[in-house]
Protein backbone atom coordinates (compact mmCIF):
# COMPACT_ATOMS: atom_id res chain seq x y z
CA UNK A 1 0.00 0.00 0.00
CA UNK A 2 1.00 3.65 -0.29
CA UNK A 3 2.99 5.13 2.58
CA UNK A 4 0.26 7.73 3.09
CA UNK A 5 -2.34 4.97 3.51
CA UNK A 6 -0.13 3.03 5.90
CA UNK A 7 0.58 6.12 8.00
CA UNK A 8 -3.11 6.89 8.37
CA UNK A 9 -3.96 3.35 9.46
CA UNK A 10 -1.06 3.27 11.96
CA UNK A 11 -1.58 6.70 13.57
CA UNK A 12 1.63 8.19 12.19
CA UNK A 13 2.56 11.50 10.57
CA UNK A 14 4.57 11.50 7.34
CA UNK A 15 7.82 13.49 7.25
CA UNK A 16 10.23 13.80 4.33
CA UNK A 17 10.86 11.35 1.50
CA UNK A 18 8.18 10.44 -0.99
CA UNK A 19 4.92 9.54 0.72
CA UNK A 20 3.38 8.31 -2.56
CA UNK A 21 5.75 5.35 -2.78
CA UNK A 22 4.46 1.86 -2.11
CA UNK A 23 5.63 -0.49 0.63
CA UNK A 24 4.99 -4.20 0.31
CA UNK A 25 6.37 -5.76 3.48
CA UNK A 26 8.04 -5.12 6.85
CA UNK A 27 11.61 -5.81 8.02
CA UNK A 28 14.01 -4.99 10.84
CA UNK A 29 16.23 -1.95 10.42
CA UNK A 30 19.37 -4.01 9.80
CA UNK A 31 18.01 -5.98 6.85
CA UNK A 32 15.26 -3.80 5.35
CA UNK A 33 15.37 -3.22 1.60
CA UNK A 34 13.58 -0.95 -0.86
CA UNK A 35 9.77 -1.02 -0.64
CA UNK A 36 9.92 -2.25 2.93
CA UNK A 37 8.94 -0.43 6.10
CA UNK A 38 11.03 -0.67 9.27
CA UNK A 39 11.11 0.76 12.79
CA UNK A 40 13.56 2.59 15.05
CA UNK A 41 12.28 2.52 18.62
CA UNK A 42 15.48 2.23 20.61
CA UNK A 43 18.50 4.53 20.46
CA UNK A 44 20.90 1.57 20.54
CA UNK A 45 19.86 0.75 16.96
CA UNK A 46 20.14 4.30 15.60
CA UNK A 47 23.59 3.53 14.13
CA UNK A 48 21.80 1.43 11.50
CA UNK A 49 19.48 4.25 10.42
CA UNK A 50 21.98 6.12 8.23
CA UNK A 51 22.63 3.07 6.04
CA UNK A 52 19.15 1.53 5.90
CA UNK A 53 17.73 0.73 2.48
CA UNK A 54 14.13 0.84 3.74
CA UNK A 55 11.59 3.06 2.02
CA UNK A 56 9.88 4.15 5.27
CA UNK A 57 10.60 4.01 9.00
CA UNK A 58 8.39 4.34 12.06
CA UNK A 59 10.20 6.58 14.54
CA UNK A 60 9.53 8.78 17.56
CA UNK A 61 10.01 12.55 17.58
CA UNK A 62 13.03 12.34 19.89
CA UNK A 63 14.88 10.01 17.49
CA UNK A 64 13.83 11.78 14.29
CA UNK A 65 16.70 14.28 14.53
CA UNK A 66 19.27 11.59 13.79
CA UNK A 67 21.07 11.37 10.44
CA UNK A 68 18.32 10.53 7.94
CA UNK A 69 19.20 8.91 4.57
CA UNK A 70 18.04 10.67 1.43
CA UNK A 71 14.70 9.36 0.26
CA UNK A 72 13.72 7.71 3.54
CA UNK A 73 10.19 8.63 4.58
CA UNK A 74 9.75 8.97 8.33
CA UNK A 75 6.51 7.91 10.00
CA UNK A 76 6.44 9.95 13.21
CA UNK A 77 4.35 8.42 16.00
CA UNK A 78 4.08 8.27 19.79
CA UNK A 79 4.77 4.53 20.05
CA UNK A 80 6.80 3.30 17.05
CA UNK A 81 6.81 -0.32 18.20
CA UNK A 82 3.02 -0.60 18.37
CA UNK A 83 2.50 1.34 15.13
CA UNK A 84 5.02 -0.96 13.43
CA UNK A 85 3.18 -4.04 14.72
CA UNK A 86 -0.02 -2.64 13.23
CA UNK A 87 1.84 -2.22 9.93
CA UNK A 88 3.10 -5.81 10.06
CA UNK A 89 -0.48 -7.07 10.47
CA UNK A 90 -1.64 -4.97 7.53
CA UNK A 91 1.20 -5.95 5.20
CA UNK A 92 1.34 -9.62 6.26
CA UNK A 93 -2.30 -10.66 6.78
CA UNK A 94 -3.17 -14.21 7.77
CA UNK A 95 -4.05 -16.39 4.78
CA UNK A 96 -7.76 -16.25 3.99
CA UNK A 97 -9.69 -19.50 3.67
CA UNK A 98 -13.32 -20.47 3.36
CA UNK A 99 -14.89 -20.84 6.77
CA UNK A 100 -16.83 -24.06 7.06
CA UNK A 101 -17.51 -27.13 9.13
CA UNK A 102 -15.52 -29.85 7.40
CA UNK A 103 -17.38 -32.97 6.37
CA UNK A 104 -14.38 -34.88 7.72
CA UNK A 105 -14.93 -33.55 11.26
CA UNK A 106 -16.71 -35.72 13.84
CA UNK A 107 -19.17 -33.99 16.16
CA UNK A 108 -20.90 -35.86 18.97
CA UNK A 109 -24.43 -35.20 20.20
CA UNK A 110 -25.54 -31.80 21.48
CA UNK A 111 -22.55 -29.88 20.15
CA UNK A 112 -23.45 -26.20 19.93
CA UNK A 113 -21.72 -24.13 17.25
CA UNK A 114 -21.90 -20.34 17.18
CA UNK A 115 -22.10 -18.25 14.04
CA UNK A 116 -19.19 -18.24 11.59
CA UNK A 117 -17.34 -21.08 13.32
CA UNK A 118 -14.63 -22.88 11.34
CA UNK A 119 -14.05 -26.58 12.01
CA UNK A 120 -11.15 -28.14 10.08
CA UNK A 121 -10.82 -31.72 8.82
CA UNK A 122 -10.27 -34.57 11.26
CA UNK A 123 -11.46 -32.51 14.23
CA UNK A 124 -13.23 -34.52 16.95
CA UNK A 125 -15.62 -32.76 19.33
CA UNK A 126 -17.24 -34.52 22.29
CA UNK A 127 -20.81 -34.36 23.50
CA UNK A 128 -22.44 -31.28 25.08
CA UNK A 129 -19.61 -29.00 24.00
CA UNK A 130 -20.09 -25.37 22.99
CA UNK A 131 -17.96 -23.51 20.44
CA UNK A 132 -18.44 -19.72 20.48
CA UNK A 133 -19.10 -17.47 17.49
CA UNK A 134 -16.15 -16.83 15.18
CA UNK A 135 -13.98 -19.53 16.75
CA UNK A 136 -11.49 -21.42 14.57
CA UNK A 137 -10.69 -25.08 15.25
CA UNK A 138 -7.86 -26.25 13.01
CA UNK A 139 -7.26 -29.73 11.61
CA UNK A 140 -6.74 -32.66 13.92
CA UNK A 141 -7.87 -30.98 17.14
CA UNK A 142 -9.51 -33.16 19.80
CA UNK A 143 -12.04 -31.44 22.09
CA UNK A 144 -13.61 -33.48 24.86
CA UNK A 145 -17.07 -33.61 26.40
CA UNK A 146 -18.72 -30.70 28.22
CA UNK A 147 -16.07 -28.23 26.99
CA UNK A 148 -16.77 -24.53 26.47
CA UNK A 149 -14.71 -22.49 23.99
CA UNK A 150 -15.38 -18.75 23.79
CA UNK A 151 -15.90 -16.36 20.92
CA UNK A 152 -13.14 -15.76 18.35
CA UNK A 153 -10.76 -18.22 19.98
CA UNK A 154 -8.26 -20.13 17.83
CA UNK A 155 -7.24 -23.71 18.51
CA UNK A 156 -4.33 -24.69 16.26
CA UNK A 157 -3.71 -28.09 14.72
CA UNK A 158 -3.45 -31.21 16.87
CA UNK A 159 -4.09 -29.52 20.19
CA UNK A 160 -6.06 -31.56 22.74
CA UNK A 161 -8.60 -30.15 25.19
CA UNK A 162 -9.86 -32.65 27.76
CA UNK A 163 -13.37 -32.94 29.22
CA UNK A 164 -14.99 -30.11 31.19
CA UNK A 165 -12.37 -27.47 30.36
CA UNK A 166 -13.47 -23.85 29.96
CA UNK A 167 -11.74 -21.64 27.39
CA UNK A 168 -12.56 -17.92 27.27
CA UNK A 169 -12.94 -15.45 24.40
CA UNK A 170 -10.08 -14.51 22.05
CA UNK A 171 -7.87 -17.31 23.40
CA UNK A 172 -5.08 -18.73 21.21
CA UNK A 173 -3.91 -22.29 21.83
CA UNK A 174 -1.04 -23.34 19.58
CA UNK A 175 -0.33 -26.67 17.94
CA UNK A 176 0.25 -29.69 20.10
CA UNK A 177 -0.77 -28.07 23.39
CA UNK A 178 -2.51 -30.33 25.91
CA UNK A 179 -5.13 -28.70 28.14
CA UNK A 180 -6.60 -30.69 31.01
CA UNK A 181 -4.53 -33.85 31.26
CA UNK A 182 -4.30 -35.50 34.67
CA UNK A 183 -1.90 -33.94 37.14
CA UNK A 184 1.15 -35.84 38.33
CA UNK A 185 -0.23 -37.04 41.66
CA UNK A 186 0.46 -40.35 43.41
CA UNK A 187 0.44 -41.81 46.92
CA UNK A 188 3.05 -44.41 47.83
CA UNK A 189 1.46 -47.34 49.65
CA UNK A 190 2.46 -51.01 49.95
CA UNK A 191 5.53 -50.44 47.84
CA UNK A 192 3.58 -49.05 44.89
CA UNK A 193 2.41 -45.71 43.51
CA UNK A 194 -1.36 -45.23 43.82
CA UNK A 195 -2.75 -42.77 41.27
CA UNK A 196 -4.66 -39.78 42.66
CA UNK A 197 -7.87 -39.21 40.65
CA UNK A 198 -8.01 -35.80 38.99
CA UNK A 199 -11.64 -34.81 38.63
CA UNK A 200 -11.22 -31.04 38.33
CA UNK A 201 -10.72 -29.02 35.16
CA UNK A 202 -8.79 -26.15 33.54
CA UNK A 203 -10.29 -22.67 33.24
CA UNK A 204 -8.60 -20.23 30.86
CA UNK A 205 -9.80 -16.61 30.88
CA UNK A 206 -10.07 -14.19 27.93
CA UNK A 207 -7.13 -13.09 25.74
CA UNK A 208 -4.77 -15.81 26.98
CA UNK A 209 -2.21 -17.34 24.60
CA UNK A 210 -0.83 -20.85 25.14
CA UNK A 211 2.33 -21.87 23.25
CA UNK A 212 2.97 -25.00 21.21
CA UNK A 213 3.45 -28.27 23.11
CA UNK A 214 2.64 -26.67 26.44
CA UNK A 215 0.82 -28.84 28.98
CA UNK A 216 -1.63 -27.51 31.56
CA UNK A 217 -2.91 -30.15 33.99
CA UNK A 218 -6.43 -30.27 35.38
CA UNK A 219 -7.06 -29.83 39.07
CA UNK A 220 -7.26 -32.86 41.32
CA UNK A 221 -10.30 -31.23 42.92
CA UNK A 222 -11.37 -27.85 41.61
CA UNK A 223 -9.73 -25.97 38.77
CA UNK A 224 -6.35 -24.99 37.42
CA UNK A 225 -6.90 -21.33 36.43
CA UNK A 226 -5.13 -18.99 34.00
CA UNK A 227 -6.02 -15.30 34.39
CA UNK A 228 -7.03 -12.93 31.60
CA UNK A 229 -4.29 -11.61 29.33
CA UNK A 230 -1.62 -14.06 30.48
CA UNK A 231 0.83 -15.42 27.90
CA UNK A 232 2.46 -18.84 28.22
CA UNK A 233 5.31 -19.80 25.90
CA UNK A 234 6.10 -23.12 24.20
CA UNK A 235 7.10 -26.23 26.15
CA UNK A 236 5.83 -25.05 29.53
CA UNK A 237 4.56 -27.52 32.15
CA UNK A 238 1.89 -26.11 34.46
CA UNK A 239 0.86 -28.52 37.20
CA UNK A 240 -2.52 -29.23 38.77
CA UNK A 241 -4.45 -26.66 40.82
CA UNK A 242 -2.16 -23.76 39.97
CA UNK A 243 -3.70 -20.30 40.03
CA UNK A 244 -2.07 -17.96 37.50
CA UNK A 245 -3.07 -14.30 37.73
CA UNK A 246 -3.78 -11.72 35.05
CA UNK A 247 -1.16 -10.60 32.51
CA UNK A 248 1.44 -13.12 33.69
CA UNK A 249 4.33 -14.05 31.37
CA UNK A 250 5.74 -17.60 31.56
CA UNK A 251 8.63 -18.23 29.16
CA UNK A 252 9.63 -21.43 27.43
CA UNK A 253 10.69 -24.62 29.20
CA UNK A 254 9.52 -23.37 32.59
CA UNK A 255 8.00 -25.90 34.97
CA UNK A 256 5.54 -25.05 37.74
CA UNK A 257 4.61 -27.77 40.22
CA UNK A 258 1.14 -28.17 41.66
CA UNK A 259 -0.90 -25.83 43.87
CA UNK A 260 1.15 -22.69 43.24
CA UNK A 261 -0.17 -19.16 43.04
CA UNK A 262 1.37 -16.67 40.61
CA UNK A 263 0.32 -13.05 41.11
CA UNK A 264 -0.81 -10.56 38.49
CA UNK A 265 1.89 -9.27 36.16
CA UNK A 266 4.59 -11.69 37.34
CA UNK A 267 7.27 -12.80 34.88
CA UNK A 268 8.91 -16.24 34.83
CA UNK A 269 11.86 -16.22 32.44
CA UNK A 270 13.04 -19.24 30.46
CA UNK A 271 13.62 -22.57 32.22
CA UNK A 272 12.41 -21.30 35.60
CA UNK A 273 11.44 -24.08 37.98
CA UNK A 274 8.92 -23.70 40.80
CA UNK A 275 8.33 -26.21 43.62
CA UNK A 276 4.81 -27.07 44.73
CA UNK A 277 2.69 -24.88 47.06
CA UNK A 278 4.77 -21.74 46.37
CA UNK A 279 3.30 -18.23 46.16
CA UNK A 280 4.89 -15.79 43.72
CA UNK A 281 3.82 -12.20 44.34
CA UNK A 282 2.41 -9.74 41.85
CA UNK A 283 4.95 -8.26 39.41
CA UNK A 284 7.73 -10.45 40.77
CA UNK A 285 10.43 -11.41 38.24
CA UNK A 286 11.91 -14.91 38.27
CA UNK A 287 15.05 -14.75 36.15
CA UNK A 288 16.11 -17.44 33.70
CA UNK A 289 16.99 -20.91 35.01
CA UNK A 290 16.13 -19.98 38.59
CA UNK A 291 14.83 -22.54 41.06
CA UNK A 292 12.03 -21.38 43.38
CA UNK A 293 11.45 -23.38 46.55
CA UNK A 294 9.99 -20.65 48.81
CA UNK A 295 7.52 -17.79 48.46
CA UNK A 296 8.60 -14.71 46.48
CA UNK A 297 7.52 -11.27 47.64
CA UNK A 298 5.54 -8.99 45.30
CA UNK A 299 7.82 -6.95 43.04
CA UNK A 300 10.93 -8.94 43.97
CA UNK A 301 13.54 -9.94 41.38
CA UNK A 302 15.24 -13.24 42.13
CA UNK A 303 17.92 -15.33 40.47
CA UNK A 304 19.76 -18.59 41.04
CA UNK A 305 18.99 -22.01 42.42
CA UNK A 306 17.92 -21.81 45.12
CA UNK A 307 16.79 -18.34 44.08
CA UNK A 308 17.69 -15.26 46.08
CA UNK A 309 17.64 -11.52 45.57
CA UNK A 310 19.05 -10.73 42.13
CA UNK A 311 21.72 -8.29 43.31
CA UNK A 312 22.93 -10.61 46.07
CA UNK A 313 23.07 -13.56 43.65
CA UNK A 314 25.10 -11.56 41.14
CA UNK A 315 27.55 -10.43 43.85
CA UNK A 316 28.00 -14.06 44.87
CA UNK A 317 28.65 -15.07 41.27
CA UNK A 318 31.16 -12.25 40.87
CA UNK A 319 32.95 -13.41 44.03
CA UNK A 320 32.90 -17.02 42.82
CA UNK A 321 34.58 -16.02 39.56
CA UNK A 322 37.53 -14.75 41.63
CA UNK A 323 37.95 -18.06 43.46
CA UNK A 324 40.78 -19.46 41.24
CA UNK A 325 42.77 -16.27 41.77
CA UNK A 326 42.19 -16.40 45.54
CA UNK A 327 43.23 -20.07 45.66
CA UNK A 328 46.46 -19.23 43.88
CA UNK A 329 47.16 -16.43 46.36
CA UNK A 330 46.44 -18.82 49.21
CA UNK A 331 48.91 -21.36 47.81
CA UNK A 332 51.53 -18.62 47.44
CA UNK A 333 50.98 -17.58 51.06
CA UNK A 334 51.30 -21.20 52.20
CA UNK A 335 54.62 -21.44 50.36
CA UNK A 336 55.88 -18.19 51.91
CA UNK A 337 54.84 -19.28 55.43
CA UNK A 338 56.56 -22.64 54.90
CA UNK A 339 59.74 -20.87 53.78
CA UNK A 340 59.63 -18.57 56.80
CA UNK A 341 59.16 -21.51 59.17
CA UNK A 342 62.17 -23.26 57.67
Amino acid sequence: MLITELAKLCQAQVQGGNAEQEVSSAADIMSALAHQVTVLSDSKYKKYLKDTQATACFISVKLADEQIPDGLTLLICDDPEISFLDAVKLLHPEPAYTRQVSTQAVLAEQVELGEDVHIGPFVSIGAVTRIGAGATIDAGVRIGNHVSIGKYSRIHANAVIYDHCVIGDHVIIHAGAIIGADGFGYKFRNNQHIKVPHVGNVEIADFVEIGANTCIDRGALGATRIGAGSKIDNLVQLGHNNIVGRNVIICGQSGISGSCTIGDGAILAGSAGVADHVNIGSRAVIMARSGISADVEPGAQVFGSPAKDRKLAWRELAALSKLPELLQKFKNLETRVSDLEQ
